[in-house]
């Protein structure tokens, strides 16, 4: 194998997967277990006036995310996933994870006038 940017950035997908999963994994958790809210659907650093309204989705969107990525790493590491099935899993799971946070923040947030700072 030769070192080139190609096995680089494939190294960086793969390695990325390990934070990632753990952050989505404990975002889940904090709003499962413990009960916090303060990361569900924040639009510029604020949360949503009724945050416990919008919890269950954003723990859904985190846990599922989270479930994909170790499914990943796990299917890399013991099953041999061929590179073009895991790296197609692990970046839609991204894109969608973050398009749906977004889609979710703004849902929550209404499309009422901006507040000035």
């Amino acid at each position: 194998m030769v070192f080139d940017v190609s096995v680089a950035m494939t190294w960086l997908l793969f390695l990325a997967l390990f934070p990632m999963a753990f952050v989505w994994f404990r975002r889940a958790w904090r709003i499962l277990v413990k009960r916090d809210f303060s990361e569900v659907a924040i639009k510029r650093g604020e949360s949503p006036a009724n945050p416990a309204k919008w919890a269950p989705y954003t723990m859904v969107i985190n846990g599922l995310a989270g479930t994909a990525a170790v499914f990943v790493i796990v299917g890399v590491a013991v099953a041999g996933l061929a590179y073009e099935t895991w790296s197609a899993i692990a970046g839609t799971t991204i894109w969608c994870k973050f398009l749906l946070d977004f889609a979710l923040s703004r849902h929550a947030h209404g499309f009422g006038p901006r507040s000035q700072l």
